[in-house]
């Protein structure tokens, strides 16, 4: 992997709460825990938000968030309906709290969303574009969902996306293989967490 300037990037950890991806989450029977599990994803995201704060890069956090009920949130998608139907992600609940081990840090940023894009009418890009960010470290749960749209989005904005193999999570190895190997294939950069800590320190 080419070398990472710290002062031009930034890493976004999306959605690793406990709804999404911890046993007794909301979404636990999809197969998510497991799979986050096999991946060791909260330790490899703990380490590379460690080794960003250390190098002087933003940890941005966002997180998926709705009121209780899901008031606003538009049923127009089984993602939403289930949301909505599993009573998920609920301000201040537990399920809406970051894993353990991943709750932001002196001078990390939150960034709440309601859709899968981690940028859809978010204060994501004006926030990025205010630090000077132009390399964008994609981190989180699901890779085939959430992290991909972002890493979309991130490169139609002008972005150099990169994506950490284990520091992603979905329901298995087959959507996790999917999504790294053929639909992000031509929008961003993989390595591994420890790939990518250690283009900072080239």
């Amino acid at each position: 992997m080419d070398s990472i300037d710290p002062k031009t990037a930034a890493l976004v950890v999306q959605d690793l709460q406990n709804d999404v991806i911890i046993e007794g989450g909301a979404f636990a029977d999809s197969g998510a825990p497991a799979h986050a599990t096999s991946q060791n994803v909260v330790e490899n995201v703990k380490g590379l938000a460690a080794a960003c704060r250390e190098a002087g890069a933003p940890v941005i956090q966002v997180w998926y968030i709705v009121e209780d009920g899901s008031a606003g949130l538009k049923q127009n998608a089984p993602l939403f309906e289930g949301v909505k139907g599993a009573n998920a992600l609920v301000r201040g609940s537990w399920g809406a709290a970051p894993a353990e081990g991943l709750e932001p840090q002196d001078g990390d940023h939150v960034v709440e969303k309601m859709r899968m894009n981690g940028f859809y009418e978010t204060r994501l890009d004006i926030l990025l574009r205010g630090l000077g960010v132009e390399t964008l470290i994609i981190s989180g749960a699901w890779t085939n969902m959430s992290i991909e749209h972002t890493a979309r989005h991130a490169a139609d904005a002008g972005y150099r996306a990169i994506v950490p193999s284990d520091g992603t999570s979905t329901v298995n190895d087959e959507w996790q293989n999917a999504a790294l190997n053929y639909a992000m294939q031509n929008v961003a950069s993989v390595g591994t967490c420890a790939e990518i800590a250690d283009a900072f320190r080239r």
